[in-house]
């Protein structure tokens, strides 16, 4: 099991500083940095393009509340997910917040060039100095038919390293395929690259010298030993002289441990669906879901309650003793909460009671506005 490492310096490498800390009270590994990520999941009865704004509030909601950083997702022709374009999105974040981090969870790299990603980001950068975040995935359209309307296929995300290399390169003018070609106005600007961890992902962010983010709560041996394993490999880079782990889960804080594990329902339910018929239906109401419970097919059920366990909720005492023990065995540097759900007030709420758990500055309930 690993020691968590004190919060209270800067050690180089390690993001800036001016993360809020928890009360003096404050158990020290819940002083580690919280930061959100959106997929801008569509809902039953509401329109697609809501999901969108739905996504820039949460993002002035969570700057108010004083998480770190916000990042926002890439899914292309998925029924229940209306984030398809990453980095202009990221553009309306940054745009409609001032000071918290915006970034990507991430773009997924075998999708496009290097060149228009290093370009992109670029521009981001150059619009919102030190807010960009750059998250880089390695996976895949989930169909035949989206990877040919994409250019790809099955085996592109064989090529990641090799398009990683590239794209950090035109940051850091260092050697790529085509050395005539720069990357305007990317080269020479800081961006934090962040790999996400799917399949042999953490070994390649070792190999680059890159943060890894890394989740799946339910196998925990497997993530610490992928952590590890990406710790003991690391390889300094022009973009980061030191290891860093964001461990990324789902986190529901409610009055009850009951409101809690309802918010858990509509994605645990969408995620059995996609398993049975291939698409991701938009999110349902909780009681829908509840209500449904007892006539699921046995298959369908299996990965419903499978969908339900792993994940962080009940009260807030039952988080905070839950995010103290993930984060000693981790020893995480950053925690990355990635929770979808149907009722955005409850939604809201939740994140509410984690900033107050986790003792960020913001935790007073800020006003917000939930359709």
């Amino acid at each position: 099991m690993s020691t968590r490492k004190s919060t209270t310096t800067q050690a180089p490498g390690k993001e800036p500083a001016g993360t809020p800390d928890a009360p003096g009270d404050q158990a020290p590994r819940l002083r580690t940095p919280f930061s959100l990520l959106d997929r801008s999941r569509t809902r039953e009865g509401h329109p697609e393009a809501e999901a969108l704004r739905d996504t820039v509030d949460l993002a002035r909601h969570a700057e108010a509340l004083g998480y770190h950083r916000f990042w926002v997702s890439e899914h292309h022709s998925v029924p229940g997910v209306a984030g398809s374009a990453p980095t202009v999105l990221a553009a309306a974040v940054a745009s409609a917040t001032s000071r918290i981090r915006v970034g990507t969870g991430g773009v997924m790299l075998p999708n496009h060039r290097p060149l228009v990603v290093a370009e992109q980001f670029g521009v981001l950068a150059s619009l919102f100095p030190g807010r960009i975040d750059m998250g880089l995935g390695r996976s895949v359209g989930f169909t035949d038919g989206i990877r040919r309307a994409l250019g790809t296929d099955k085996d592109a995300a064989d090529s990641f390293a090799s398009q990683l290399a590239e794209l950090t390169a035109y940051f850091t003018d260092g050697p790529r395929p085509h050395p005539q070609v720069h990357a305007r106005p990317a080269e020479g600007l800081h961006v934090p690259a962040f790999v996400l961890a799917t399949g042999a992902g953490a070994d390649i962010a070792a190999r680059a010298g890159l943060a890894l983010v890394i989740g799946d709560l339910r196998g925990r041996e497997a993530m610490r030993a992928a952590i590890d394993r990406y710790r003991a490999a690391f390889e300094p880079s022009p973009l980061r002289p030191h290891p860093y782990v964001i461990v990324s889960g789902t986190v529901a804080v409610a009055e009850t441990r009951e409101a809690a594990r309802e918010l858990l329902l509509p994605e645990a339910w969408s995620m059995a669906y996609s398993r049975t018929h291939g698409v991701f239906p938009p999110l349902e109401p909780a009681e829908s879901i509840a209500a449904r419970e007892p006539s699921m097919p046995p298959r369908q059920r299996d990965l419903y309650e499978s969908a339900l366990t792993g994940h962080i909720h009940g009260t807030e005492a039952d988080v905070a003793t839950q995010l103290d023990t993930l984060l000693t065995e981790t020893a995480a540097d950053e925690f990355l909460v990635t929770t979808s759900t149907y009722d955005r007030a409850g939604l809201m709420e939740s994140y509410e009671r984690l900033a107050r758990v986790v003792g960020l500055t913001g935790a007073a309930r800020p006003e917000r506005k939930v359709a």
